[in-house]
């Protein structure tokens, strides 16, 4: 008993040999990620998202800077500006004087919308009968869908399926080759197969059909990866200048504005269509690395637009897409 007694006061267990402040420590420890952030940490997470911040920055920051400068700016920086000096809207306003920017810009806003608008009603309407099982042929066309991501008949064959079909100089040649994105539609597929069976079950219940379904209940609960799937494509159609290269090189009036800065940037000297459009000698005395930069700029300024609306929706749309189900 007295033995019992002097093991328990120098701080062993009478059952055991472990001591008592190595079992509580081992009871109380906690996984790395759950402790509290150290002062070194903190401070190492501020250093890297600062310097992936100024990453993104400061390019911007260029650019913006150089449409601004002068020529004589633009020497004195031998290229590109970083700190402003003598400021000017020389460039854009002899870049928005121009009819083919003018057109360009209409033709690119033209593109989005009615691409974007056509990409999800198709990609809506497949990722919602995809994820419904039972409905004719789902897995066949699931996998025929999937086997297109890696096998394609490549860049000639599109071509020519495209020119045979009358669409060289035609307006939905810009939009019907890359209107559907079978990841897309996949990200879709995934979050409606989630939707809640005993909600459609109800609807079903109460008479609604499959469009009265998709529409009432399937959209109005997945609100964030629909905006998310329309920001991916809209930027895709806003950015596209590959298309315009294949079936309408030389028609500028149908020209969007991203070709309009590959043109003018592969030419290095006045903007496409300044000589017809009346404006050759305002062009031959901006500064044309501070035009092309103000191409940039306009190319940017409308996502730079769009995205805040969206930016909520993004994290949550793309998560909850990719790892549902």
């Amino acid at each position: 008993m007295t033995l019992a007694i002097e093991r328990t006061s120098t701080g062993v267990d009478s059952k055991t040999s472990v001591p008592q402040a190595v079992r509580r420590k081992r009871r109380t420890e906690r996984p790395s990620w759950e402790e509290p952030p150290t002062l070194a940490g903190e401070a190492a997470k501020g250093v890297t998202l600062g310097g992936v911040l100024l990453v993104m920055l400061v390019p911007l920051w260029i650019i913006l800077v150089t449409s601004l400068s002068t020529q004589a700016a633009i020497n004195r920086a031998g290229g590109l500006v970083i700190w402003p000096d003598g400021l000017t809207f020389e460039a854009y306003r002899v870049m928005l004087s121009d009819s083919t920017v003018r057109s360009a810009l209409i033709v690119s806003f033209g593109i989005t919308a009615v691409g974007t608008l056509l990409s999800m009603a198709v990609s809506v309407t497949c990722a919602y009968g995809l994820s419904r099982r039972g409905s004719l042929g789902h897995r066949f066309l699931l996998t025929l869908m999937i086997i297109t991501m890696f096998v394609n008949g490549g860049l000639i064959p599109t071509f020519l399926v495209v020119t045979g079909l009358g669409g060289y100089g035609q307006w939905w040649s810009l939009i019907l080759p890359s209107a559907v994105s079978v990841f897309n539609i996949l990200i879709l597929r995934q979050f409606y197969s989630t939707t809640s069976v005993d909600l459609i079950e109800a609807a079903r219940i109460d008479g609604a059909g499959d469009w009265r379904i998709l529409w009432s209940i399937v959209l109005p609960t997945s609100r964030a990866v629909t905006a998310v799937m329309a920001l991916f494509y809209g930027v895709g159609y806003w950015n596209s200048f590959f298309n315009v290269m294949l079936y309408m090189p030389t028609d500028s009036e149908k020209w969007p504005l991203q070709y309009v800065l590959l043109t003018y940037v592969n030419r290095g000297n006045g903007m496409p269509g300044s000589v017809n459009s009346g404006f050759g000698d305002q062009f031959s005395q901006t500064a044309p690395l501070a035009l092309q930069m103000a191409v940039v700029v306009l190319t940017l300024v409308p996502l730079l637009i769009v995205y805040p609306f969206v930016q909520k929706h993004f994290r949550t749309g793309v998560l909850t897409g990719a790892i549902k189900g």
